[in-house]
């Protein structure tokens, strides 16, 4: 495989993976790591496999600075199961939880866990949209709350938290899947992390959930096996068959990360692509940015064209011309590039420079 088949991939997920990694894959898929047995083939209850598990586990904590007494879990059903799971561990009888609402992926958030007990908005935007995230005093949590959920950042309409949410002394949980590994994180603030691993982590079909020690024992009698934190960790993750693929492909990806620089290099990587962005985007009034300034996404950067009949004609162009995966979700529309660990900055100085001649062709 060569970098010229590819196209300059800014898909919202699953997401662009370095291409390194991508070819470890091949060559592991007819035999891995020496082992005769094809990755794809290969038994969780393999020594070959409980090495890859221990290697991307230690990888992670490594990376992300997971304190010693925090416990990692890979687990399947992405970020939409952690939802329901969070409020299904943490959340007992008659307790109350208050959730920051900053999009799509919030809302369903604090839905799943209003199935389970008292949850509520602590905060959501006005009519204005979400086009930012709250700013610290904004809003309120309630007293009586056991913990507060937010999610670090908005890939439908492309805003961040660029602080650390005021818990007012609550434990934090996080919905970090679309910005984790690619921007300053401080797990010891938070007392439960999750993230689905197909944005910056690897192919879809694994979730990293990194619990504290209040977290694991705040685990209520009479959860189901299956949805039951306590049970995944006293197995190491290996209560049941997982995805063997996906938990190779986050070893590889944490690896790489490693190799180049770990989280602080990625974090300036994140930052000069955005940048880069941004610039073009504010250059000229041929583009509108959705987000206000203070809030915008260094992962998903959203806008629209000032003449919004040209965005069809921008999109088919854009894909003629090797730029995939702009189209803006469903839920919103316009334009997005997303620009998740994976992707090189190549690829945002191939898009800025369609973007200034498409603007001289259509001024």
């Amino acid at each position: 495989m060569t970098g010229a088949s590819r196209i300059h991939n800014f898909g919202a997920g699953p997401a662009v993976l370095p291409l390194s990694v991508v070819e470890e894959c091949r060559a592991a898929l007819p035999n891995l790591n020496g082992s005769g047995f094809g990755l794809l083939e290969i038994s969780h209850r393999s020594q070959v496999f409980q090495d890859i598990v221990d290697s991307a586990m230690a990888r992670l904590r490594r990376v992300l600075g997971v304190p010693e007494d925090y416990t990692v879990l890979f687990l399947q059903g992405g970020a939409s199961l952690q939802f329901y799971m969070t409020a299904l561990n943490l959340l007992g009888e008659g307790e109350k939880a208050d959730y920051l609402l900053t999009g799509g992926w919030s809302k369903k958030a604090l839905a799943e866990a209003q199935r389970v007990g008292d949850a509520q908005a602590a905060w959501s935007p006005d009519e204005s949209g979400f086009k930012r995230v709250p700013n610290n005093g904004e809003y309120q949590i309630r007293e009586d709350a056991v913990f507060v959920h937010y999610t670090s950042n908005n890939t439908l309409y492309g805003t961040q938290f660029h602080h650390l949410p005021d818990s007012g002394g609550k434990p934090l949980i996080l919905d970090a899947s679309s910005d984790i590994a690619g921007v300053p994180i401080d797990i010891s603030a938070h007392d439960l992390v999750y993230a689905g691993a197909q944005k910056n982590l690897g192919p879809s079909g694994v979730t990293v959930v990194i619990l504290s020690p209040w977290a694991l024992s705040k685990v209520g009698d009479g959860i189901p096996t299956m949805l039951d934190y306590s049970v995944h960790a006293s197995k190491g993750s290996l209560f049941n068959t997982p995805n063997t693929f996906g938990i190779y492909v986050l070893d590889r990806v944490f690896n790489w990360l490693e190799e180049n620089g770990g989280l602080e290099a990625s974090i300036a990587r994140n930052k000069a692509k955005s940048d880069l962005l941004y610039g073009e985007l504010d250059r000229t009034d041929f583009w509108a940015p959705h987000a206000d300034k203070d809030s915008r996404s260094v992962m998903n950067v959203t806008w629209r064209m000032a003449n919004e009949s040209l965005e069809p004609v921008f999109l088919a162009e854009a894909e003629v011309a090797g730029l995939g995966g702009l189209k803006g979700h469903r839920s919103v529309g316009g334009i997005r590039a997303s620009m998740y660990n994976g992707c090189p900055l190549e690829s945002v100085e191939a898009l800025v420079a369609f973007m200034r001649d498409f603007e001289s062709r259509n001024s």
